[in-house]
């Protein structure tokens, strides 16, 4: 179809302003990584509304701020000035106030007095005010060369015309664009990309140019280290709340901002900096040379373009699913109704027994750290045996007539209906990303590991950490019992992984120091078991299973080799708050390599 139908159309806020007036006022629509109060600053000062002048009040709205937005208003309707109220979203109870107070101005107003609002597209905003005013929205731009133009169209030449340092300051500012862009498109990859969104925004990167030019003009030498703090501390570090996501960025501001940058260097695989050009030359130079993006200008592996590609596909497809009639069948199909009686028997018939624990309790012998733990394990899934009975057998009983329908068992049927785990279920169980068939073949077999070990009591041969509710528990027993065995402080006492080159079904017997455990998938990366180290996925295999892994206690104190990748292990492919612990794993690489791939250790998958 050609580049013009790919590209995005950002919006022109000089021509929508002309359609503006007191009683009209701009609404922006917002979506991660963009700012449109620098546009609305910019303009005006073309106008003349400054907040120099007077003419100008931002107002970022938040607990507290109503009555400075307020009072804002009301001084601006007389002086006939601009007042621009920031995630209103934020204030949600305030909005209906705000509406009336909007309609009260328009009546008498300065000819010059001018609203803007912005919000994340959230059900909040009062449709009156999103009815009366000019609704723009601007994505942020897609792909990295399209993320480096904009970043290039944020500034002029003027911008290092009055440096000392001319050449360093145009590589610098190069790479922290570069550094930008890579950030911002890294959130399209999900949890791989980052574990958390965050709002990265073009003022990051001015603030940070602006930095970079303060601190070349007051040293003689270029302080790489300052620089690097405050950009992945302070700038971009000021939005990121989660330890890995931080090592991350300070991995790729070690990578991009270093002496080398001066001199020139690859940035990824056919990308190298430019040497010292115009500003008219940087753009035409990243129009040039970037040509085919891959995910290795991120630093990640071709896989991950295969995620986020059938992430997109299985949200199209949600919504399409979710859109779908759930009325009466047609001929030869069954109606809601029938098809959910047909679910709830077939579970109910599967559904295990609930645990006899006061049997189970007569039989222990010594309560050991391991049986203590399997002990809370096989309560809390008593907890889930009981309330998927009850909640099914409810359902039934108001299937058939006996019972009204409430709102708990119409949520519980939809839930069926549509594939889903009941809500109600799931705050009982364990975190998964799985359709409810899935689920339930996973839920017999977390019970058939516990029932196994209810049979003699003892640690199995292979644990399978990703079927327990909780692993932690698991990895701190195994702390527990080393530590007492070699008199060592519990709090002085970490957790240290061997990654053996057996399955399963090969391991003779249990360790007598620590603990064998299976069940865990590499993300981004495979396992290598001749080399026993961290080696490039093969292309198309998403989730590699790690062989069985020998889980030791080990002093705090002891020294890791620098051949080590700390590797997070999570849950889920959500990653994020499903964090258990941190796997030492060997490679023949630099860990920065892995860091900037996001490989992770996953306990379940849903492929």
């Amino acid at each position: 179809l050609g580049q013009k139908y790919g590209a995005a159309i950002g919006f022109d806020l000089p021509l929508s302003f002309e359609d503006s007036g007191p009683a009209v006022p701009i609404f922006f629509l917002l979506s991660p990584g963009v700012a449109p109060a620098a546009d609305v600053r910019t303009l005006g000062k073309h106008l003349g509304k400054t907040e120099d002048l007077g003419k100008f009040i931002g107002v970022s709205l938040g607990e507290g701020q109503e009555p400075v937005a307020e009072k804002a208003l009301d001084h601006m309707y007389v002086e006939g000035g601009w007042v621009m109220l920031e995630n209103i979203e934020l204030v949600a109870a305030w909005l209906p106030k705000l509406e009336k107070k909007l309609e009260s101005l328009e009546d008498g107003a300065h000819p010059d007095f001018r609203v803007f609002l912005s919000a994340m597209p959230q059900n909040v905003v009062p449709v009156p005010i999103l009815q009366k005013s000019i609704k723009l929205t601007n994505e942020p731009p897609t792909g990295l060369k399209a993320n480096m133009l904009i970043n290039y169209s944020l500034f002029d030449q003027s911008i290092w015309e009055s440096s000392s340092k001319q050449g360093e300051l145009k590589s610098i500012i190069f790479a922290l664009c570069f550094f930008h862009s890579v950030v911002c498109e890294r959130r399209k990859f999900g949890p791989m990309g980052w574990n958390r969104g965050y709002p990265f925004n073009q003022g990051d990167l001015m603030v940070c140019i602006m930095v970079a030019n303060n601190y070349l003009e007051a040293s003689a030498k270029i302080p790489w280290d300052d620089l690097r703090y405050l950009f992945g501390e302070i700038m971009y570090g000021g939005h990121i709340t989660d330890n890995w996501d931080r090592r991350l960025c300070n991995t790729f501001l070690r990578a991009y901002i270093k002496e080398e940058l001066i001199e020139g260097m690859q940035l990824f695989p056919g990308f190298h900096t430019p040497p010292n050009l115009s500003h008219k030359e940087y753009s035409e130079y990243i129009e040039e040379t970037i040509e085919r993006e891959t995910p290795a200008a991120y630093g990640l592996h071709p896989n991950s373009e295969i995620n986020f590609m059938t992430r997109q596909a299985d949200d199209l497809f949600s919504a399409i699913s979710e859109l779908q009639p759930r009325g009466g069948g047609g001929e030869g199909s069954m109606t809601l109704g029938e098809r959910v009686k047909q679910l709830l028997d077939d579970i109910l018939e599967k559904l295990p027994e609930l645990f006899s624990m006061g049997e189970i309790e007569e039989r222990i012998e010594e309560r050991t750290p391991y049986v203590a733990f399997f002990m809370q394990e096989c309560e809390r899934m008593n907890l889930l045996l009981f309330e998927i009975g009850r909640s099914l057998r409810e359902l039934d009983a108001g299937l058939r007539g006996d019972l009204s329908i409430s709102e708990p068992m119409e949520n519980l049927m939809n839930a069926l209906f549509g594939n889903k785990v009941p809500s109600n279920w799931e705050n009982l169980a364990w975190p998964s990303l799985a359709p409810l068939a899935s689920w339930l073949t996973n839920f017999l077999e977390r019970h058939k590991q516990l029932l196994d070990w209810t049979a003699d009591l003892n640690t199995p041969k292979v644990t399978w950490i990703s079927g327990l509710f909780n692993p932690q528990a698991f990895l701190t027993a195994v702390m527990q019992v080393t530590a007492r065995k070699n008199e060592w402080p519990l709090d002085r006492v970490i957790t240290t992984v061997e990654v053996t080159k057996k399955n399963a079904e090969e391991v003779e017997g249990a360790t007598r120091e620590g603990a064998y455990i299976h069940g865990l998938y590499v993300d981004g990366a495979r396992w290598d078991s001749q080399q026993g180290s961290l080696e490039d996925a093969a292309m198309k295999e998403l989730y590699p299973k790690l062989p069985v892994v020998l889980v030791k206690a080990s002093p705090a104190d002891k020294p890791q080799g620098a051949d080590v990748y700390q590797c997070p292990v999570y849950k889920t492919q959500f990653r994020g708050p499903t964090y258990v612990f941190t796997a030492g794993l060997k490679s023949k690489h630099p860990p920065s390599k892995w860091i900037m791939a996001g490989v992770a250790l996953l306990m379940n998958v849903v492929a």
